[in-house]
């Protein structure tokens, strides 16, 4: 399956993505892990990209187009790819549409994810994530605490709030998201390819997705 997922943040699109790539084989991909994936191969884009991570700076969209287009074209692409996260605007869906007729690829669809705001608050300020890098394990202070406090139950690490979780920093998230990435939402609808699924379970939202590919 070729899809791409959106859904402000805290919607579910990383877990959902992780649960279809264990169906067929598809590959997630995010614009971050791209990034971050040029940037530790050393390729000529990635050096470009990391002088912008490096300042704090976003990376331009023609930099991320051109490491989305060698992403795309690797051979594990073939079996198919969900795109977390990316596009994140207007001018980026109308460039991918663009580089998706070059290399000869069809979107199956779009997949809007909706959460109430209520939730998406309620999840990602109870979100807990170990600090170890190698590690990374999210635990959530309500469903699923680790079982020492603020002990990783993996590596033993400390468990932590991230900053750009926390109330204040989540609502900045979801007012970026409104005005910059939720104008996707009408983008793919007036490409007859979006599906919304108002739903907080992963398995609904993966049921939904495979009844629309059937």
């Amino acid at each position: 399956m070729k899809l791409i997922l959106l859904g402000a943040p805290g919607a579910g699109k990383g877990t959902v993505a992780k649960l279809l790539t264990a169906i067929d084989g598809s590959v997630q991909i995010s614009t971050g892990d791209i990034l971050r994936g040029a940037v530790q191969a050393g390729t000529e884009l990635g050096k470009k990209a990391e002088a912008f991570m490096k300042a704090g700076d976003l990376v331009p969209d023609d930099l991320i187009m051109g490491i989305m287009e060698q992403r795309l074209q690797e051979p594990d692409c073939e079996k198919g790819f969900l795109l977390d996260g990316f596009p994140r605007t207007i001018p980026q869906a109308e460039q991918l549409k663009e580089l998706l007729e070059r290399i000869g690829v069809k979107l199956d669809m779009a997949v809007n994810i909706d959460v109430a705001r209520e939730v998406i608050l309620d999840r990602l300020t109870t979100r807990r994530t170990c600090v170890n890098p190698d590690c990374q394990a999210i635990y959530n202070v309500k469903s699923n605490p680790p079982q020492k406090e603020g002990v990783c139950d993996k590596c033993g690490s400390d468990v932590v709030q991230r900053e750009d979780e926390t109330e204040e920093a989540i609502s900045n998230r979801l007012a970026t998201y409104n005005e910059k990435t939720a104008p996707l939402i009408g983008f793919y609808d007036n490409e007859g390819m979006l599906i919304t699924v108002d739903a907080t379970s992963s398995d609904a939202v993966i049921n939904a997705i495979k009844a629309n590919l059937d």
